[in-house]
């Protein structure tokens, strides 16, 4: 095949996006970002006073998956909770914004939305402020989540289980998912979390990145291809998933398929300025390519290029599907 055809291949399959029917269930937060400059050293402890300059909320952890998919111009829908505050009425509010329902989002009156606050002077993250709770969320929560993931079961295509380990995902849910996966042939892919990888066997595909595999397996995985290859096949059979997806920062993605190492693709990052959310852009359009019945290569291959955009931008983004095709036209090589 030349290579004019497999980008077409690639684009035709974007394009068959909006077709994507999928579920993201996981961890919900708001990402706050605070942006200024520093000018001098606080008097009081050395440390950098930042003049702001502007500030801005947006959708994080799951929800950043929802964006992201939004932006590929699937249909999206979420499942998980947040707390009765202003931050869960963001949270509301922008998921609306992007036409995606939130019948699936849980108000909780005990728990308060997850939320993380960037500071960012000069293109540099002066410091991070988490304000959370990761405790289990509970039986009671957890089958109240289930059970309107099954009622939704007959139109999904997909679920994402996006795992931030902030006490959404837990065995209770993940068993039934299973099921699910199992009693309607859905695709279950998973961006996981060392808490619960005991829990993720049997599903669809797995999208850990390189020191995650390592946790997997319990040992110490470097980001060299001997090392990856082995811990990619030892994951695969270990969890008995159908596909693996390795993702390697600046060394790119190594795939896994029947037992096997099908590929490595190398990454088209020109420049990176923040890898913030690139794992959420990885599983978004891997599972939008699966969904739509991609080959594991091609689906893999176009959520590469998704990160590229991504990761060359400051602060959480996700990739439009109008310039992951543009990015792929101007391709000189595909691997």
């Amino acid at each position: 095949m030349t290579l004019t055809e497999r980008k077409q291949r690639l684009i035709d399959t974007l394009k068959r996006f909006s077709t994507a029917r999928i579920m993201v269930v996981g961890d919900v937060m708001a990402d706050h970002y605070i942006w200024g400059e520093v000018e001098r050293i606080s008097p009081e402890a050395p440390v950098p006073v930042v003049h702001v300059r502007r500030e801005e909320t947006l959708l994080g952890g799951a929800a950043n998956v929802v964006s992201n998919l939004a932006a590929l111009e699937a249909r999206v829908e979420l499942c998980s909770l947040v707390g009765q505050d202003a931050y869960g009425e963001l949270i509301h509010e922008e998921l609306r914004m992007l036409k995606a329902p939130t019948e699936g989002l849980i108000v909780s009156k005990k728990r308060k939305t997850i939320l993380k606050t960037r500071v960012i002077a000069h293109g540099q993250q002066v410091v991070r402020v988490d304000w959370e709770d990761t405790t289990p969320i509970g039986a009671k929560l957890t089958h109240q989540l289930l059970a309107h993931i099954v009622s939704r079961a007959d139109d999904l295509d997909a679920v994402i289980i996006s795992d931030y380990g902030k006490g959404v995902i837990n065995k209770v849910l993940l068993d039934g998912l299973r099921i699910l996966m199992k009693t309607h042939n859905i695709i279950i892919a998973v961006d996981p979390k060392i808490q619960n990888m005991r829990h993720y066997h049997g599903f669809t595909t797995m999208t850990p990145n390189h020191h995650e595999s390592g946790q997997a397996l319990g040992l110490k995985v470097n980001n060299v291809d001997k090392e990856i290859r082995s811990a990619g096949r030892q994951i695969l059979k270990r969890y008995r998933l159908q596909s693996l997806v390795i993702t390697r920062g600046e060394e790119g993605m190594s795939l896994f398929e029947n037992g096997a190492h099908v590929a490595d693709i190398p990454t088209v990052a020109k420049e990176v300025y923040d890898v913030t959310g690139a794992g959420d852009t990885v599983i978004s359009a891997l599972t939008c390519g699966l969904a739509v019945g991609a080959s594991l290569r091609d689906a893999a291959t176009i959520a590469n290029f998704a990160a590229g955009i991504v990761i060359a931008e400051v602060g959480t983004a996700s990739a439009p599907r109008t310039k992951v095709i543009d990015v792929i036209r101007q391709a000189k090589d595909l691997k």
